[in-house]
């Protein structure tokens, strides 16, 4: 029975030895080599470093294998140019299992334009037929507040007032020190920043504040815009 026991030991012992480690700056090393590939449109670090078998979510959300991941890389179109640095990584590195979860700067450039986005990545790596690759992976894209539009003070009294959403659910725009402010209830207020028109955002809060006018061209309703529906406060 000792014997029996040693012998499974020692197999168990030879697959750990023939198991290849992996550290995190080897984890960006070719993390950072698939996305200098995208603006060249070079497949190659992707198919290296993609499970065949992989489930990954873009940024977009869309749900990808490694066939359409893979088909999703192409040269940049003529007049554009950009880079993707591989920023703030973290890592669990544990036996054939290696996460890494790292923030994505992105530059581009639209015909001498320049741009910029955040995202963030988890990716999870697998020991598997004598190499790692990915078996899944998610993109998330950070918010960013939109460009503020031109000021046109002479509009904000135009929006001052309280707006209903329901029985005693209002909300309060206000107009302090030539500031448009909304407050619902005994929340701080916030500032309304103007992006075009009648649109309005709240810094680091994502979705819009849109002024709705009637045909009269007054304004008789607050919209608050998330994800692209309405909640919609009626102006009393």
């Amino acid at each position: 029975m000792r014997v029996g026991l040693l012998v499974v030991a020692l197999a168990l012992t030879g697959c750990r030895a023939g198991h290849q480690a992996i550290t995190q700056d080897e984890l960006v090393g070719r993390t950072q080599s698939m996305m200098d590939a995208i603006v060249p449109g070079n497949k190659g670090p992707w198919q290296e470093n993609l499970a065949g078998d992989v489930i990954y979510f873009d940024e977009k959300g869309r749900l990808h294998d490694k066939t359409s991941l893979v088909n999703d890389v192409s040269p940049m179109p003529t007049g554009y140019s950009g880079a993707i640095k591989v920023v703030r990584p973290k890592s669990h590195i544990e036996g054939d299992v290696a996460i890494l979860s790292y923030d994505m700067d992105e530059t581009e450039t639209i015909f001498g334009q320049d741009l910029k986005a955040r995202y963030h990545s988890t990716d999870t790596w697998r020991f598997r037929n004598g190499k790692w690759q990915i078996v899944a992976g998610q993109v998330l894209r950070y918010y960013e507040d939109p460009a503020m539009g031109p000021v046109d003070v002479k509009k904000f009294p135009d929006y001052v007032g309280t707006y209903e959403l329901a029985p005693n659910v209002t909300r309060q725009i206000s107009l302090e020190g030539g500031k448009l402010y909304s407050r619902r209830e005994e929340r701080p207020k916030e500032e309304l920043l103007p992006e075009t028109g009648d649109l309005y955002f709240r810094k680091g809060v994502e979705g819009r504040i849109l002024f709705r006018r009637g045909e009269d061209g007054k304004v008789e309703a607050l919209v608050d815009r998330r994800n692209n529906e309405d909640v919609v406060w009626k102006k009393k």
